[in-house]
């Protein structure tokens, strides 16, 4: 029997799952995300589910991780000063894929080599002016990107070895990441992946060290982008490849809770609801490749719809027409009832005030607080007013913001990561309508009752009650979440303007099942997998509101967590076989270009080729032992009444279960 770890780091919780074989779940914990170190959070978490479960840190066989960290420094423009070697290329093509935006600012060497189509050089590479102007560079990295580097990586090589030569430090080539074309997202691609080094080599030695405190020494494996598990040492050499991490690995859990081979899975967290299909019980995977914030990467991840709506979604309430009307999100606010908890009396005075007021204030039920440890160079100086007023207490935002201008530099102030603001949420609306009672339920209905007081266009009240109002938060959720369940179905049938679709008045209809000459009904054709700490008892109302199957299984609340510990290791290598000529058969091998006198001669060594890397990639990822699979898409044409080789490409992937622990002897193919 083994005792496997996993441990997702989300955007409000850290998720602890101890599972016995991966047949069953022992025990979960949560603990609050720490952003300002993650590891605090990893640490708490696993902690508690010990504790809850009795289970000896030393019985810990394997431990797994999935994280945000990749994904929010990327949306959050965060990483380390890098350079990037832009070989073959002009200066134009840095236009090209959003690569200037990426760079920042950050230096750039554009400079003659790379290859042609074929692999031939189409021009030599100065190692030497390269090595020269990297030892210059203030930077923590180098990303390296050579024209069709893909079929011929000698460029890339020879650079990478000239800059750590000179430098000593770390460089991401763009083919060891992809081995489509498309030189400047490849180049992009490396950028991404060399501005994350640093910050995934810290988290998961603070990870590591975390586990190690708690008497924890089993390997680390990290979940990438495409559910997949690499080893911590893969992961901190190619952090780019776990973007997306926590989405793949709640998917890769709601096959295992469920069995569900054909469904939609929606998690819905604190800050964002994730949507993915399941398809032959495989997650599909985003053909263009990951898309972070205004990147496009050549990661190859699951195809993830994702919103701004979760349950610390910020309530907005109309201020124009009659009817008013409850909307969610997109920014993320922390619920009054979990300040309240961590400051009841500041918390509870401010509502009480604010209730006794004969007219409602545009601040009521919302508070700030200063988080520790965040650099604040740079800022305005009205920024800087208003942030020197803020403690690391709770206190009201009315107390704080004097102006809409001030409101405005509290808004860049929340944007820096430097504060955070608490106000109604559904979490609160939650704790109002008793489904929901981890926290301060006094003060949510106090928040809702605040809400409640406000005025419509038509001078009516918002609600007469706080659980009226919390209702209307709770319906606005219900509705959110199933336009988005709709925007995901729509697009995965692939009709244009999935969004039009999801909120169109006949769609509407016919969800009501409403009466009428022209009688439409509308139905999700698949379940929906719920998940989520909400999932429980926001879904079913969901359910209803599609005419879907709800599939709301037991621990789906740490998905994520069960997801990290029983994914595969996935190892793929991708090589390709052109024809230069007539008679002429060439295979891009890793090295260099390999010629041969017949395709399959040229085909066979490529594949064994690839099935040594792959199989290498696996045995280094942690796989106790290795299942090899090979799939080829040959393509010919007809010329002149002649069937005539065009190309081959050739993927390579290898599979197998992490090596757990007990040490088990290596095996090969």
């Amino acid at each position: 029997m083994a005792i496997l770890l996993g441990v997702d780091t989300g955007g409000t919780y850290t998720d602890a799952v101890l599972m016995r074989d991966e047949d069953a779940v022992i025990a979960s914990a949560k603990a609050l995300t720490t952003r300002q170190d993650l590891a605090i959070g990893v640490h708490e978490a696993v902690k508690a589910v010990l504790v809850s479960s009795s289970v000896s840190p030393s019985d810990i066989a394997l431990a797994s991780l999935s994280t945000t960290l990749a994904t929010n420094a990327l949306v959050e423009g965060q990483g380390a000063r890098v350079a990037l070697i832009y070989i073959g290329f002009s200066e134009r093509d840095l236009a090209a894929q959003g690569l200037s935006e990426a760079l920042s600012g950050d230096p750039v060497l554009v400079t003659p080599g790379g290859h042609s189509h074929s692999g031939a050089e189409a021009a030599p590479l100065d190692v030497q002016r390269v090595a020269d102007w990297a030892a210059t560079q203030d930077v923590s990295g180098f990303a390296v990107a050579a024209q069709f580097g893909t079929r011929n990586p000698a460029h890339e090589v020879a650079a990478r070895d000239a800059i750590r030569g000179a430098t000593g430090k770390p460089v991401t080539c763009s083919h060891e990441l992809s081995a489509k074309l498309g030189g400047p997202k490849r180049a992009l691609t490396a950028v991404l992946n060399a501005r994350l080094i640093g910050l995934t080599h810290r988290l998961i030695g603070r990870a590591e060290g975390a586990l190690r405190d708690l008497g924890i020494d089993a390997p680390l494996m990290v979940v990438r982008g495409d559910g997949a598990l690499m080893s911590a040492r893969q992961a901190q050499e190619r952090p780019i490849e776990t973007i997306l991490s926590g989405p793949a690995a709640s998917i890769v859990g709601a096959k295992w809770l469920t069995g569900a081979n054909e469904a939609l899975v929606s998690d819905i967290g604190g800050t964002t609801t994730d949507i993915a299909v399941l398809r032959n019980g495989q997650p599909v995977i985003d053909p263009d490749g990951a898309r972070v914030g205004l990147h496009r990467t050549m990661v190859e991840a699951v195809a993830m719809r994702t919103h701004g709506l979760g349950g610390d979604s910020e309530v907005h309430l109309a201020t124009g027409g009659l009817i008013g009307g409850v909307s969610l999100g997109p920014r993320r606010v922390l619920p009054v009832a979990l300040v309240a908890q961590d400051a009841p009396d500041v918390v509870h005075r401010a509502l009480d005030e604010q209730m006794n007021r004969a007219v409602p204030g545009d601040y009521d039920g919302r508070f700030v607080l200063r988080v520790d440890g965040q650099d604040a160079v740079g800022l305005p100086d009205r920024a800087q007013t208003v942030l020197a007023r803020i403690t690391n207490q709770a206190q009201p935002l009315g107390s704080v913001i004097h102006s809409r201008l001030e409101a405005q530099a509290l808004k860049l102030l929340v944007s820096r990561g430097l504060v955070q603001v608490a106000g109604p949420t559904p979490t609160d609306a939650l704790h109002v309508l008793g489904r929901f009672t981890h926290w301060d339920a006094a003060a949510s209905e106090k928040a809702m009752m605040l809400l409640a007081r406000n005025r419509a266009g038509s001078g009516e009240r918002y609600a007469q009650s706080p659980q009226d109002m919390a209702q209307q938060v709770v319906d606005a959720l219900t509705r959110s979440t199933g336009t988005a369940l709709l925007e995901a179905a729509f697009a995965e049938d692939g009709m244009e303007d999935p969004s039009a679709l999801a909120v169109h008045p006949l769609m509407a209809r016919g969800l009501r099942k409403a009466p009428g000459i022209v009688r439409l009904t509308a139905e999700l054709s698949v379940p929906v997998v719920g998940l989520g700490a909400s999932a429980q008892t926001t879904y079913p109302a969901v359910g209803q509101y599609l005419n879907a199957k709800m599939l709301l299984p037991d621990h789906g609340d740490v998905a994520n967590a069960i997801g990290a510990v029983t994914g595969r290791i996935r190892m793929a290598r991708e090589g390709l076989v052109s024809s230069p000529s007539e008679g002429l058969y060439r295979a891009h091998l890793k090295e260099a270009p390999q010629d041969f006198q017949e395709p399959e001669a040229a085909m066979a060594a490529l594949e064994a080729a690839l099935t040594r890397l792959a199989s290498d990639d696996a045995k280094k990822a942690g796989a106790a032992s290795v299942h090899i699979q090979v799939s080829r898409e040959v393509k010919r044409a007809e010329i002149e009444a002649r069937d005539m080789f065009v190309e081959a490409r050739i993927v390579v992937e290898a599979t197998g279960r992490p090596r757990i622990a007990t040490h088990e002897p290596e095996t090969g193919l």
